[in-house]
Formats: structure tokens, sequence, C-alpha cells
């Protein structure tokens, strides 16, 4: 059973947690400021590899964002490459003037 959940160590940083059986199976590195959440890594561990955890990570990034009201500064290359490839799907959380 996968469950995952967004966990903060202080006001700014956290991640997005993914446990499987137990185990924590892969995570994304995010920071927050600014009503804005800056996703910078995603990385699933080795032996779960191939079983959509990485998607999974994204939709508990994307449902935090929307409860919160915050947009999301894709630097992470995976979550950039989601974004561009379903624009539509992301639009309203899709933070594409944050290097302004």
């Amino acid at each position: 059973m996968e469950n995952t959940k967004v966990v903060f160590r202080d006001h700014i940083h956290g991640e997005v947690q993914l446990i499987s059986d137990g185990v924590q199976a892969g995570k994304m590195d995010l920071a927050i400021t600014g009503g804005r959440l800056a996703v910078f890594h995603t990385e699933v561990n080795p032996e779960f590899e191939g079983r959509g955890f990485a998607k999974l990570l994204l939709e508990e990034l994307v449902r935090y964002a929307r409860e919160q009201s915050l947009t999301i500064i894709p630097l992470c290359p995976y979550v950039n490459a989601q974004f561009r490839r379903h624009p539509a799907q992301y639009e309203d959380v899709w933070n594409k003037d944050w290097h302004r």
C-alpha cells in the first residue's frame, strides 16, 4: 500500500514523501515562499522504479498546491516535463512567470 504526504522541516523547506509498505520509496524536494512552491528534485529509489511512483508524488504535489492556493515553480526536470506535456491539466497551479 502506498501513501503520500507533504512534510515541512521548517516554514520553508520540505518534501513530498511516498511510503510503500512502510518504506520511503521516493520523494520530491521543495521549498515554499511567497505563495509559490518550488520543486527541485524528484527521486524514486531504484527498487521501486517502474511502478508509477513519480506520478503519485506529482499528484500529491499538485493536490497540496491546489488545497493551499499555491502555484508551482517546476524546477525539477520531471515536473517541468509533465507540465509541458499536459499544460491544461496543470494550468491552474503552473507558475510560468517566476523568473521575472
